[in-house]
């Protein structure tokens, strides 16, 4: 921490002051004097303000004064206010304090020489207040988005959501939110320091790191992967680390004390090396294994073994590679989610690529397959028919741009969250629904995509960029979960354009993005565009939303970000300009939504305005109009 800055803004500490406090060298202080401090007293105490006073034993003309932080050791180096002097007591009044937040202060005095001098610390709470009180004293998230110099291993303590990619979150008995992911850092910095990486939270907004999960390969998967070979005829493989990847894990509670994650291990190897007819082998199985732990806090997880693998209606013909479209495997055991149905019901469904989107029903007690699986190699579709019911798939194709599915159940409805196209810019999140688990899944334009498969609409994320910002790519492979009070939050990893700093490697900075989520008044969900900051959501007013707005077409357009432009609201009830020009405006309060013309409802949420310098609270909306989604943001 620069310790000059925390000087400057306890600048009534005088010159001299700064140069005892702030020398680097304590042999070069001059002899303490003998003074003696009371701890303070702390009276009148307000949501966002304080009055304290405390006794000092000598005034040799110097500066006295408080300080004080949330943290248990405040120092003149914290957030300090200079007192007023009346014989040998000093107070004063603090401000600008936040409600509900546990404080500790210390008096302190500076003579004319010597050090300074603190008194024994006392704890403080300050009151409640009201809502407005909260936002009035709102603090934005102070990390930096480009996350470079914190990116190694050694500073893993400092990540909060730096290196995050593929993420799933629960919310776990001990009102943790714990979130894990995908192996994939900024310069491979998680490399030999295990898999599957975990962090928590309270506040969705602070995350602890903890550590990986699964402290080496297990040994299941090779010994797997050698016995499908086996009975094809094949010769063994070396499966280590070095050849295979770590994907995307969901982590889930159970509700009965017992915490389950699923995950993905890819074995990158040829199944058979050569060419035949020119083609050259596709590569290995991908496998879908799963552990359990009574206590994520801990961090150690239990492996229960294999649970499922990419399975193929194409019997011996995996000389196909180059030809995606003819691809070997029908059903990619990668990308997994699970779900706990209101009946009781347990299913995972995964997939990537190839044909798409399976579900299968899982066994409450082992978390194994409820039905026995066939042999994974085929040889038609009716013999992998026990490695899951087909859900979705974009184009019907073996070789189609979705991923990353995710499902919840809200209402009625499964929702199914679909991540779409490349990783590196172009990942969006699109959404559809179906009465059941597994399926069929309809589009908001009424399209039975399980059935006939096609474009997904809404969509929820894509690449955008606010105003002059750098804005953001790559948004997708999403989690979402809940408080358990109906507020639900969409999770996933957001990435910097390439050359955002001037560098290529800056599309590899993957950053956690948390946002809220809201409902259409037809139940379909809308995705925040500003990521979520724990803004206090006090009642928006009609006034404040008179003015200057940005507003983005979220559109989809492959591989470009959605730009921001200009839309004013004026005191009229009139769209003066932007979008929508000309156009009506109304505000319905309870509904918290703006209305366009009578018929275009936008819902707006208090969130952090990420690109403002500094950042700071402000109001946002999202709507949905036929396949383009709103995102707005007041300036």
């Amino acid at each position: 921490m620069n310790r000059y800055k925390h000087c400057l803004n306890a600048a009534f500490v005088y010159l001299a002051l700064m140069a005892v406090s702030c020398g680097d060298n304590k042999e070069d202080l001059p002899e303490a004097t003998d003074i003696s401090l009371s701890a303070p007293v702390v009276s009148e105490t307000k949501s966002s303000s304080i009055k304290v006073s405390a006794v000092f034993s000598a005034n040799q003309g110097g500066y006295a004064g408080f300080c004080y932080s949330v943290s248990a050791n405040p120092t003149i180096y914290d957030a300090s206010v200079r007192g007023d002097i009346v014989g040998d007591r000093v107070s004063a009044t603090i401000t600008s304090l936040k409600p509900s937040t546990e404080y500790t202060i210390k008096a302190f005095v500076s003579g004319k020489t010597g050090p300074v001098v603190y008194s024994d610390p006392v704890t403080f709470t300050t009151d409640e207040g009201t809502i407005y009180d909260a936002l009035a004293a709102y603090e934005p998230p102070a990390y930096n988005d480009y996350y470079v110099r914190i990116a190694g291993w050694d500073s893993r303590d400092k990540w909060n959501l730096s290196n995050v990619h593929d993420p799933t979150v629960m919310l776990a008995d001990d009102g943790y939110y714990y979130m894990y992911q995908t192996n994939a850092t900024y310069g491979d910095s998680h490399k030999g320091h295990g898999h599957f990486h975990g962090r928590r939270s309270k506040d969705l907004v602070n995350w602890e790191y903890l550590g990986g999960t699964l402290p080496a390969l297990p040994a299941w998967v090779g010994e797997k992967c050698n016995q499908f070979r086996a009975e094809l005829g094949l010769p063994a493989i070396d499966v280590r680390e070095s050849n295979v990847n770590f994907w995307a894990p969901v982590a889930r509670s159970l509700g009965n004390g017992k915490y389950r994650m699923y995950y993905a291990i890819v074995v990158v190897i040829p199944i058979e090396e050569g060419k035949k007819g020119g083609r050259t082998s596709w590569e290995e199985k991908a496998f879908i294994g799963m552990m359990e732990t009574l206590d994520p806090a801990s961090n150690v997880w239990e492996d229960k073994g294999y649970v499922i693998c990419s399975s193929s209606d194409r019997n011996t013909d995996w000389f196909v590679a180059g030809d995606y479209n003819k691809a070997y495997y029908r059903y990619n055991a990668v990308d997994p989610t699970y779900i706990i149905t209101p009946e009781g019901e347990h299913w995972l469904i995964y997939g990537s690529w190839h044909s798409g989107i399976a579900a299968v029903e899982i066994n409450p007690e082992t978390g194994k397959p409820l039905n026995e699986l066939g042999k994974p190699y085929g040889p038609d579709a009716e013999s992998i028919a026990s490695y899951g019911t087909h859900i979705y798939s974009r184009d019907g194709s073996r070789w189609q741009g979705s991923e990353g599915p995710e499902v919840i159940y809200r209402n009625g409805y499964y929702y199914l969250f679909i991540a779409y196209d490349a990783i590196d810019v172009p990942y969006n999140t699109r959404v559809v629904r179906s009465k059941n688990v597994d399926g069929p899944y309809f589009g908001i334009e009424g399209n039975n995509l399980t059935v006939r498969g096609g474009e997904a609409y809404p969509i929820v994320t894509h690449p955008y960029r606010f105003g002059n910002d750098k804005g953001w790519v790559g948004i997708s492979h999403c989690a979402v979960f809940s408080d358990g009070n109906d507020n639900w939050y969409y999770a996933s990893q957001g990435r910097l354009p390439y050359f955002a700093f001037g560098a290529e490697a800056d599309n590899a900075i993957m950053m956690g993005h948390v946002r809220a989520i809201k409902w259409t008044s037809d139940g379909w969900p809308l995705v925040m565009p500003e990521r979520y900051g724990n803004v206090p959501q006090a009642p928006i007013d009609e006034s404040e939303l008179i003015g200057r707005w940005e507003h983005i077409d979220l559109e989809y357009n492959y591989g470009s970000q959605r730009e921001s432009a200009p839309m004013e609201l004026g005191a009229d009830h009139k769209v003066k300009s932007g979008k929508w020009s000309g156009a009506t405006w109304s505000y319905d309060p309870g509904k918290q939504a703006l209305f366009i013309n009578g018929n275009v409802e936008l819902i707006l949420s208090r969130e952090c305005d990420w690109e403002a310098n500094p950042r700071k609270a402000t109001i946002v909306y999202a709507g949905i109009g036929g396949r383009v989604t709103y995102w707005g943001k007041k300036i």
